[in-house]
Formats: structure tokens, sequence, C-alpha cells
């Protein structure tokens, strides 16, 4: 048995989806040759006096109320001061005391202490805050020293803070699966890890069992996907596990994650709390938010990812498992709604596109984003196979050219003479010979086995080139046998 209790924490960065950054008109455009998009205001010259972009507060007031969390009446920016390349002014303008929203909660799911089912837990949200990006440092290519991009400087951040509830690794990974689902289904910000606008740090101790005082906290830095915030909490865990036991101090710092060596190492020590001397800002002047505009961005939400679920349940009559992993998908499960808006059965739907499909986009590595096949044209499959057109086995070989050739399916089995037969006299033909060609089989169905004529009808199938009807020729088969 374990004796020691993980304490997981996660801070975790959103790049504000608006075209203009926080406090300036400068473009938000990721990809820009460095340094075009800045002005005097986001390279903090002197004189220069910021102006609150208000799109930024109203996509902040959105994560609040879809976190169930309190909306501050009085909204309050602070200086945070300390000095790096990447931070032009040598403060950072941020919320310290008067966070936008704080006090929420995000449900995830995770497996219950048996391991046998799977549970709701509540994570508790401290606080989400406004705040400026830095700008970015450089270090490859250059011979002596760094350079500094200040193009992502001024962009608008919203830092969420999680209560320490996390207890796993694989929690940690949920936690932040759940909520990336949330922040596209709001559309307040691309998510992007590899372009930098979804980023995490994690604070993680151990405690025994049982103890109520928090152990010592280690930061970590440089986790730029879940897999590697699960990973390095695992390799964390482990490290201070083994100092602990062999009677050494955890010392509080902050590490980084190496993704090669597949280990934290200490970045710097953080043996005391870092003194940002916050005080507040006296360019931008304290306002207060309304129950009236709070009302209207909460009017303007959109269904949330645990409420498609549950509606995809009870409408479309999809397992809870098939609904989730539709639904944390936003393109899939548009893409899917699309599908049966055109009277098609949603379980075939949920089937052909959570296998064939994906499988086959996997296969090209082609992007769902970039699919090649319409909803109407996949809807179009699954219809030829409702009405007996084709039978699934060759929808399995039509599907793959409808992304290859980018034609219709009716166009591919007309081209092709797919269309399954459902003469009952040719498949009893069939289905004669193979009954001749096979006793053994016959005899083990006669026997009491009736799950081999699974094999006969296969073989009736492969005599007709997969253009039998399945269902004709197991009933069929299964008169014929007795």
């Amino acid at each position: 048995m374990n004796m020691y209790e993980t304490v997981i924490g996660l801070e975790t960065h959103v790049q504000l989806k608006t075209k203009s950054k926080i406090f300036c008109a400068c473009s938000t455009q990721f990809g820009s040759e460095p340094n075009v998009n800045t002005c005097p205001v986001c390279l903090g010259l002197p004189g220069s006096l910021p102006v609150m972009n208000k799109e930024a507060l109203a996509l902040a007031m959105k994560v609040g109320l879809a976190l169930n969390a309190q909306i501050a009446s009085r909204i309050k920016f602070d200086r945070k001061n300390y000095f790096y390349p990447d931070l032009p002014k040598a403060y950072q303008i941020s919320q310290y005391d008067m966070p936008v929203s704080s006090k929420g909660e995000l449900v995830i799911e995770v497996k219950s202490p048996s391991g046998s089912d799977v549970i709701k837990k509540r994570i508790g949200i401290t606080r989400a805050h406004l705040e400026e990006d830095a700008g970015k440092l450089l270090h490859e290519g250059v011979k002596d020293g760094s350079w500094v991009d200040y193009n992502r400087g001024g962009v608008p951040l919203l830092e969420i803070v999680s209560e320490p509830d996390l207890r796993l690794p694989e929690e940690a990974y949920e936690y932040l699966h759940t909520l990336k689902s949330i922040l596209i289904y709001l559309d307040v910000s691309d998510c992007n890890m590899e372009e930098g606008s979804l980023r995490c740090d994690a604070n993680v101790s151990i405690r025994k069992n049982g103890d109520a005082k928090l152990g010592t906290k280690v930061e970590i830095k440089n986790l730029n996907s879940f897999k590697a915030v699960q990973k390095a909490l695992q390799y964390e865990i482990k490290r201070q596990t083994e100092l602990v036991e062999r009677g050494e101090r955890i010392r509080q710092e902050t590490r980084l994650w190496d993704e090669g060596k597949g280990q934290t190492f200490s970045m710097r020590s953080k043996e005391e709390a870092h003194d940002y001397r916050y005080f507040p800002e006296p360019d931008l002047v304290p306002f207060t938010v309304s129950r009236e505009q709070v009302e209207t961005v909460r009017k303007a939400l959109p269904e949330l990812p645990q409420a498609r679920i549950e509606r995809f349940r009870k409408t479309f009559e999809l397992s809870e498992y098939d609904a989730y992993a539709l639904v944390s998908d936003k393109p899939l499960a548009d893409y899917f709604e699309a599908c049966v808006a055109k009277g098609v059965h949603p379980k075939l739907v949920s089937n052909w596109l959570q296998t064939e499909l994906i499988g086959a986009l996997n296969e090209r590595k082609i992007d769902f984003t970039k699919n090649p096949v319409s909803a109407s044209d996949l809807a179009a499959l699954v219809r030829l196979i409702e009405n007996g057109t084709i039978s699934g086995k060759i929808a399995k070989d039509v599907l793959p050219l409808m992304i290859d050739e980018k034609k219709s399916a009716d166009m591919i089995v007309k081209e092709k003479n797919l269309v399954q037969v459902t003469d009952e006299k040719l498949i009893e033909k069939v289905c004669d010979q193979v009954i001749a060609a096979n006793p053994k089989v016959v005899e083990q169905y006669r026997s009491g086995k009736t799950q081999s004529i699974g094999f006969l009808v296969g073989q009736v199938m492969k005599e007709m080139q997969g253009k039998a009807s399945p269902k004709l020729a197991n009933e069929i088969l299964a008169r014929k046998l007795g």
C-alpha cells in the first residue's frame, strides 16, 4: 500500500481569441515577422497608456460563468513587478486581489478507487484572472545570447488556477482535457499548445496518508502537451517519494520537464515566495461590472460539453462512451449532428464516423479538420447500407475511395457495379454450393454450435465477391440447415 498521498494543482494560461491585444490595438496574429505587431504601449515606451480591450473581458467572463464561478462586480488591474528580457516594462499588468472570477469548479470523470466504475469528481477553481502575455525569447540559431520577439507581448491571457484537489497524474490529464473542451465550445481560444495559446504549469507535493498539512510544493514548467503533464507528474511523484524514503528534504523549487530524457531538472530555487511587489495599476482605473452585463454574457453561452453529452444520450440513444467520445471533440460532434440531420440512424453514423472514417483518415495522416468526406456524403454512404443497396463489407471498400478520389458513395458504387445482390434464387444456389463444400461445419451447426453459421455466411460472401446481402444469406442458410 502506498504510504503517501499526492497533491496536485494546475495553473493554466489561455490566450484569448481577440483580434487585438489586451491594452492596445496591435494584432494578435500568430506567425508574423518578429516584432511587427508592436507599438509604444506593448513595448512599454515612456508616455504610452494602456486601454482595456472589452472583448477580452467578455471572453474572460464567459469562462468564469462556464466554470460556475463568481464574477467580480468590481475589476482592478495590478502591476506585477519583475525583470526579465521578454518583459519590456519590467512589470506585467495582471490582477492580484480582485480577479475577474473566483470560487468556481470543474467536474471531471475519474475511475473509482476500486477501478471498476467511473465517478464524477469536483475540482475547485480558485480564480481566473486577466493579464498580458510576455514576449518570446528565441535561442536557436543565435551564437551569442538570445533574440526577443515582442509580437506576443500584450496578447490577452486568462490564467485559470485550480485548487489542490487533484490526486493522480491521470486526474490532471482529465482536468486539462475537460477544460480544453469547454474553452473550445466557448470559442474563447484555439487552445493550440504548439503555438503557445494554451500553456500549463503544475504544482505537486506529497504527504503521508492522513496528514492535513501540505508537503513542500514543487512547480513544473515547460509542459507542452497534456501527456507531458501526466508523465512529468509521474516522474516527479516518484522522485519526491524516493527522496523522502531516503530521509532527504524536498526543496521548494521550480523544475523544468525534459521530454527527451523523461525527467525534471532544477531551474531555480523558491525557498521563499517571490515578492512581486504588486500594486494597483495607476494607468487603468478600477471599474464596475453590472449584473446586467453578466446576465447578457450568461444568456449568450453556448451548449457546453456535459449538456451535449446528456442530449446525445437522450436524443440519439447513444452509450455514454460514444457520446463522450464524440462530444469531447467539437468538430467531430458537429459533423455527427450534420450527418444525423440527413435522416440516417445515429448509432450507425457514430460507428462509421468513429471507427471507419477516423481510421481511414489516420492511415492517410489526414487531420479530421481537413476531412474530404462531407457530412452529407457520409450520411449518403450510411443510407446505402440501411436500404440494402450495398453491404457493410462493400461500404468499407467504398469509404477509402471516397477519401482518395473525392467522389460520392453513389458515384463509386455505380462506377464499380457494387450494388448488393438481393436475388434469392442466386444466393440460394451459392448457399447450396457452400453447404456441400463444408460438411464438417454443417455438422457442427446441426450439433448445436449455431455460431458456426457465420463461417458459412462468410464463404457465401466470398463466392459472390462481397455483393450478396448478408441478411438474406444468413436467412437462407439457417432455413436450409434446418
